[in-house]
């Protein structure tokens, strides 16, 4: 077994981890890139986007290189914003020879499953089935299923805190109307897949990745410096995200940030992003989320290494 490296190159952010050859976290990194900075309106990733991202993944394979992994042993995939650019060549040959790995469009469901595996691969036996939910920029991707086996059932919606942030909030704070607009867009999308994935309505525990929600779980416990121990597996109630909700929502980006536990990068997407969260509590009628700093990132790594074993 060699250390493995995954990078995911999303919506909104960028990041990297690296793994040893036992399965130990030997670096994990996360910058905020905006890959899909306009991209709803236009369909085209920017050149200013696609060298932010180049940027930060030269400084990743730097990182991969100091830690012994071979570009043999990478991942390198884009999600959202590349599944919806139209030059989306233009941008994988970019990532390519920035990192010498050949990237990868993940589909919607492929993206979910992953998230699915990231996030319940140290999750306790429990009863039921479990709705594992990642707000991403660009889409927010749902999976059910039993920790251990094969997910039962996955989608992908085209609403996250930057498609959402981007289509409807032209004031800041937003007003009512474009609040509710948002939450509406990401209600009928739900209605919309349960129709054709009625299995996600019947999970009994709701686990949530990515920044979104590990947001408001920082928020929730007032936290001035990042500790992923603190987060990782925290209870999120339904009534502390909707407090959260309406704090964030309320308030323009300077006061927002006046509160520990958001950083600078996401507080012009965070309302955005607690739009989809909103209307996923309110959707299933679920109490609490148990926020998972596991994900996507972690599936793909652990699928490398599966791959080597």
């Amino acid at each position: 077994m060699r250390p493995v490296a995954a990078i995911d190159c999303g919506t909104n952010s960028t990041r990297l981890l690296v793994l040893d050859a036992s399965g130990r976290t030997l670096d994990r990194r996360m910058r905020i890139t905006r890959l899909g900075q306009g991209v709803d309106a236009s369909g085209r990733i920017t050149v200013e986007a696609i060298g932010r991202v180049v940027d930060v993944l030269r400084e990743y394979r730097t990182a991969m290189v100091e830690h012994g992994v071979r570009t043999t042993d990478a991942r390198l995939f884009a999600t959202s914003a590349a599944r919806d650019a139209a030059n989306r060549d233009e941008l994988f040959t970019a990532l390519g020879d920035a990192v010498g790995v050949e990237p990868e469009l993940l589909a919607g469901e492929a993206e979910a499953r992953l998230s699915f595996l990231g996030a319940t691969a140290d999750l306790a036996p429990g009863p039921g089935p479990v709705l594992v939910v990642d707000i991403g920029g660009g889409s927010t991707e749902l999976v059910v299923g039993d920790p251990g086996h094969e997910p039962i059932d996955a989608t992908s919606l085209d609403v996250g805190c930057v498609r959402l942030s981007e289509r409807w909030f032209e004031a800041d704070p937003p007003g009512p109307e474009a609040l509710a607009n948002a939450i509406g867009e990401v209600r009928d999308a739900l209605a919309d897949s349960d129709v054709l994935h009625p299995a996600l309505a019947t999970a009994e525990r709701f686990v949530g990745v990515a920044g979104t929600i590990t947001t408001v779980a920082a928020l929730d416990q007032g936290l001035v410096d990042y500790d992923r121990d603190a987060i990782h597996h925290y209870d999120l109630s339904r009534e502390a995200a909707e407090d959260w909700f309406r704090t964030m929502a309320m308030s323009g980006r300077e006061d927002r940030l006046g509160n520990p536990g958001l950083e600078e990068a996401r507080a012009d997407v965070i309302v955005g992003g607690m739009c989809v969260l909103q209307a996923i509590f309110r959707h299933y009628d679920l109490d609490r989320c148990l926020v998972s700093e596991a994900d996507i990132l972690d599936g793909v790594a652990a699928s490398l290494r599966s791959g080597m074993a």
